[in-house]
């Protein structure tokens, strides 16, 4: 199986043209040097004009001939609405901002970039009717493309890939001039803006502004196809190719792959496996090869690209015990990933190249994850490319804008959502469909992000079910951590440092954990700024770091089975700016944790889910004071009789009993009748806990959560326990806001 999924990818790759296109020499003219920066990857030193992201842009839809035209363009900065003014160099497709740009320069929103260059046509490319097409991967945010002195298309979005028709204004031979203005009113505005602001601070970025990912020249036929949707059926092992077609009337779409019989339907084409089609799975991504062409009546071919398809799919299903899970082709999957901002200290928003980009999804795969949340960004083509090859499942979020919406206690914010105005929902709508479309041929996407948190969420209902008629083949996560709504797939919980999982409801949805984490740790010589740098919660060293995200990773186990939590995002892939939650360095220079104790502790997440019993119940009485009690309190000849005896939970709202001071004591005696090997804690926590077995400190827990979760105990603690007599002891602090404590302890169910 192995060997044939190298073969077809090796197949694949040789049709996809992935390889540099040459520049013309004005391109890769002209002395450039990096603007001066904070920090550098080691990727930065390969950075030059004549070599800037040289591959083929688009994976999924390839032709043979096109023109690469990143590299140095004229730039200016000037006010906005005012004529064009050059200043200097900027290397494209870096942003204005940014190291590798060469210029480090940041634009106000009453301000506009100005670009320009020349270039020339191959005459071939102009003749026999043929379009001569420019594609820009991404520009934030509105763009105005002019060639020749002629205006030739706008748009406004800025992270979607557009096109324009130069064949208007180009001229029969000779050279060419291409201008471009953007302007971008980063967080002046309400348009989809992901992380960027102006004042950049804790989770909060520097602004990207103006071309960031790959410009390129490719000459079509006169009727020709504009874009591909591929939409795969496991259950009747068919793929179905839909075609946009432009100045194609009386034509036809005929497709073709290895070991599929192709047939006519409609506007549509449809493939059929002749047998049992090799899936596409995080262990077999396996990728299948297709020839797409546009033919004219009498069968003649006008235009043909190659492409690829990944037979999957992604849908909700029940476990033997009723809980919701995600099925990949049809069986339970657990789903983990990081959280990947996907920002690069030299570039910002582009990696330094691919191999930079290649880095990040390999380390991500080495830490044992088969998921990345791609958050609040979208990346050019190559890296979902990537993904795809290397068998990543990815959950794609929509940018956000806009403000925060509202939050109660705790984050609690189920059905409240801002009123935004017509005009803004209808841009975010825009962009919206335009990422969906450009993105909903790879097959590493199976999850769709319209929301986070509460940043600009607005019509969640009608977004989510507009999402879901876009695309049914895939799964919507109404709003991560968001306000929640009863629609959707995915009912999202977001808690920091966590773990947790959402509470089940009767919506059918599968509960999803979709950030928690975020454990900090700078490391002098890698971090973006001297001081000031933040995390959730900051530790000391690489060492501490590994302990304690291994013991994250103990504590979510159990609620796989225990809670039903179908999946879970650990924030976050690298640092990022002033935050320093990353498990890489912001330079990808250090991998800042044990990476084979990580990798180690989420692969146990992938294995049939833990199911426990009680022990010691919830919902107890205890023996608790208020008061410091002795240095003894959790020792099992503590004399406690004259304390207090009172029901669980404690606490200060919808609790068994009051408890309204800063710190809570509480100790009680239980029966085992075995000494359990794999015994652990059932544990409401409100704020941080310490727990004793017979005087042995079990577990100290850190920050607060809203429901029971089940907690490993120390070896100490677990070799203490005896039948018999044993005595639980537990100590609450509430540092701010709401309080509560309650104790229980279990074990799994094949340990009996």
């Amino acid at each position: 199986m192995k060997n044939a999924r190298l073969a077809a990818l090796g197949c694949l790759l040789s049709t996809l043209p992935l390889g540099a296109a040459p520049l013309p020499p004005e391109t890769a003219s002209g002395a450039w040097q990096a603007a001066p920066g904070p920090l550098q990857t080691r990727w930065a030193a390969q950075v030059q004009p004549n070599n800037v992201w040289p591959e083929y842009p688009r994976p999924q839809m390839t032709r043979s001939s096109w023109q690469n035209l990143n590299g140095l363009w004229d730039y200016g900065i000037v006010e906005r609405n005012s004529s064009p003014a050059y200043q200097g160099k900027i290397l494209v497709p870096f942003a204005v901002e940014s190291s590798l740009s060469g210029v480090g320069k940041k634009v106000s929103p009453r301000q506009q970039l100005c670009y320009r260059r020349g270039f020339r046509v191959p005459a071939q490319w102009q003749a026999g009717g043929n379009r001569v097409l420019l594609h820009f991967g991404a520009s934030d945010w509105e763009t105005v493309v002019s060639c020749n002195g002629k205006e030739v298309g706008r748009h406004r979005g800025g992270f979607d890939p557009f096109t324009v028709d130069l064949s208007p204004a180009l001229k029969s031979e000779g050279e060419q001039e291409l201008t471009v203005t953007v302007w971008d009113p980063t967080d002046a505005g309400e348009q989809p803006r992901g992380k960027q602001v102006r004042d950049p601070k804790g989770i909060w970025y520097t602004p990207v502004t103006g071309i960031w990912q790959t410009v390129w020249l490719e000459p079509v036929p006169s009727a020709s196809i504009s874009s591909l949707k591929l939409v795969p059926d496991v259950r009747h092992r068919t793929l179905t190719v839909r075609a946009s077609v432009e100045g194609g009337e009386g034509t036809a779409i005929v497709a073709s792959c290895p070991g599929f019989r192709g047939e006519r339907r409609g506007a549509d084409y449809v493939l059929t496996a002749e047998g049992a089609p090799q899936l596409w799975s995080p262990e077999q991504p396996f990728l299948h090869q297709l020839q797409v062409k546009l033919v004219d009546g009498s069968g003649a071919t006008l235009d043909e690209v190659g492409s690829y398809f990944g037979m999957r799919d992604i849908s909700l299903g029940k476990d033997e015990r009723g809980a919701v899970r995600l099925m990949l082709n049809g069986k339970a999957l657990f789903q983990f990933g990081p959280l990947d901002q996907g920002w690069w200290p030299d570039g910002l928003y582009t990696a330094p190249n691919q191999e930079a980009l290649r880095y990040d999804l390999e380390m991500t795969k080495k830490l044992g994850f088969n998921m990345v949340r791609k958050h609040t960004k979208v990346e050019p083509a190559i890296w979902y490319h990537l993904c795809d090859q290397m068998g990543l499942l990815v959950w794609q979020d929509m940018p956000t804008g806009g403000p925060e919406g509202a939050w109660g206690p705790h984050g609690e914010h189920d059905g409240e959502e801002l009123k935004r105005a017509p005009d803004v929902m209808k841009q975010f709508r825009s962009e919206w469909t335009s990422i969906l479309g450009a993105l909903q041929t790879f097959p590493s996407i199976v999850v769709w992000v319209p929301f986070n948190e509460g940043w600009g969420q607005s019509e969640t209902v009608a977004t989510v079910r507009w999402t879901q008629q876009v695309d049914p083949t895939r799964l919507v996560d109404t709003a991560s951590g968001g306000n929640d709504f009863p629609v959707g797939d995915l009912k999202d919980l977001h808690r920091y440092p966590g773990p947790e999982a959402p509470v089940a409801d009767a919506t059918g949805r599968a509960l999803v954990l979709g950030e928690f984490g975020g454990l900090g740790l700078p490391l002098a010589g890698h971090t973006w700024q001297s001081e000031d740098n933040w995390g959730y919660r900051t530790l000391a060293s690489k060492a501490e770091l590994t302990s304690n995200y291994c013991a994250l990773l103990d504590r979510l186990r159990p609620l796989v089975g225990d809670a039903g939590l179908a999946a879970a995002v650990y924030t976050q892939t690298t640092d990022v700016e002033g935050e320093v939650n990353g498990l890489l360095t912001y330079d990808r220079s250090e991998m800042k944790l044990d990476g084979e104790r990580a990798a180690a502790s989420a692969r146990r997440l992938y294995e049939p889910p833990q199911r426990f019993h009680d022990l010691v119940p919830l919902h107890q009485n205890w023996r608790y004071v208020t008061e410091q009690p002795a240095d003894t309190w959790s020792e099992t000849g503590y004399a406690d009789s004259w304390w207090p005896e009172a029901p669980a939970g404690f606490g200060s709202k919808q609790v068994a009993t009051d408890w309204k001071s800063e710190n809570i004591w509480l100790r009680r005696s239980f029966d085992l009748a075995h000494a359990p090997q794999e015994a652990s804690l059932r544990i409401q926590h409100d704020d941080e806990a310490e727990v004793y077995l017979n005087g042995v400190l079990a577990a100290r827990l850190l920050g607060y959560v809203t429901q029971p979760v089940v907690v490993p105990i120390s070896d100490a603690a677990r070799r203490a326990l005896k039948p018999g007599r044993n005595t639980l002891a537990v100590h609450c602090r509430r540092r701010e806001g709401g309080q509560y404590i309650d104790c229980g302890l279990v074990e799994p169910e094949l340990s009996r």
